[in-house]
């Protein structure tokens, strides 16, 4: 990263476009909190982000982007305070994408809620992008709680999903999650319909040494892959304290964790078209991977 560089857009594009209260929240996020995403945006490249959702219907252990002022740990950064109108938001996602070497654009940051709450902000602003560029992918980082919201932006024209889990087996899924007027049930049935629709589904999965390579685990991520065809794993290192983490999603004693090397082995050759990785692909990777 170039932050001479980003300093210098930031301020350009804010001068130029000085309404744009979505611009204004992303130039705060690169220049205050050095995020990697909103940084990428004013380097016009790779994937930006649309942050859309003040609030949630998870209540994460540990939500790095809200916690209550009484809370022992305090959350990184603060999140999105307004939702956006999908004029703001087709105003960031248009130039983007049609200027960026391998551009995608993705609702759900680390900095607002859950997105699928403002869904129809969404899908309009999908509907508006669309009919101005047809470049590069739009994507939706999520815990793909509605599905009937799924189903919507599929139609408006969503290309990519990311579902967000800490495990795959509902009881543990539950423990972190906490979730709110949704269950584990809408989750499979986001990706049923994802599916059907034949976008790109990418997992966001939380590894946690013992949790994800056990073998109860492991079964129930085989299973997942088969029957929702998923095309991406992408692997990520689950930023939480482990004792915390253990004490909230206690495991029984007489587990039998493979280690993660061999599980990540198992996978890559039990589904050799299953892509690897850490971000959200563009169009060369999804469209070679999705034949």
């Amino acid at each position: 990263f170039n932050q001479f560089y980003v300093e210098k857009n930031a301020k350009r594009m804010l001068k130029a476009n000085p309404a744009n209260r979505l611009l204004k929240h992303l130039s705060h996020c690169a220049l205050v909190y050095f995020c990697p995403a909103a940084r990428n945006y004013f380097m016009n490249r790779w994937e930006a982000p649309l942050p859309t959702s003040p609030s949630c219907n998870s209540r994460c252990v540990g939500c790095i982007s809200y916690q209550p002022k009484d809370h022992w740990i305090t959350s990184t950064q603060n999140r999105i305070t307004f939702i956006p109108t999908p004029e703001e938001i087709a105003e960031i996602a248009v130039e983007h994408l049609n200027t960026a070497p391998n551009p995608v654009v993705s609702f759900g940051q680390g900095c607002e809620g859950e997105p699928l709450l403002v869904w129809e902000t969404l899908r309009d602003a999908i509907k508006l992008i669309r009919t101005k560029t047809h470049k590069g992918i739009i994507n939706l980082n999520t815990n793909a709680s509605k599905p009937e919201a799924i189903e919507e932006l599929c139609k408006a024209g969503l290309q990519s999903i990311r579902v967000s889990m800490n495990s795959v087996q509902e009881q543990h899924y539950l423990k972190y999650y906490n979730p709110t007027n949704y269950t584990f049930a809408d989750l499979m049935e986001s990706m049923r319909i994802a599916k059907k629709y034949k976008i790109w589904i990418s997992i966001n999965y939380f590894v946690f040494p013992g949790y994800t390579d056990e073998a109860g685990e492991v079964a129930a991520l085989k299973k997942l892959i088969s029957e929702f065809d998923i095309s991406m794993i992408q692997w990520r290192n689950f930023n939480i304290d482990p004792e915390w983490y253990s004490e909230i999603v206690p495991l029984p004693a007489d587990t039998h964790p493979i280690g993660i090397k061999n599980l990540v082995d198992q996978i890559q050759k039990e589904f050799p078209k299953l892509y690897h990785g850490y971000f959200n692909p563009g169009e060369e990777i999804i469209n070679r991977y999705l034949k």
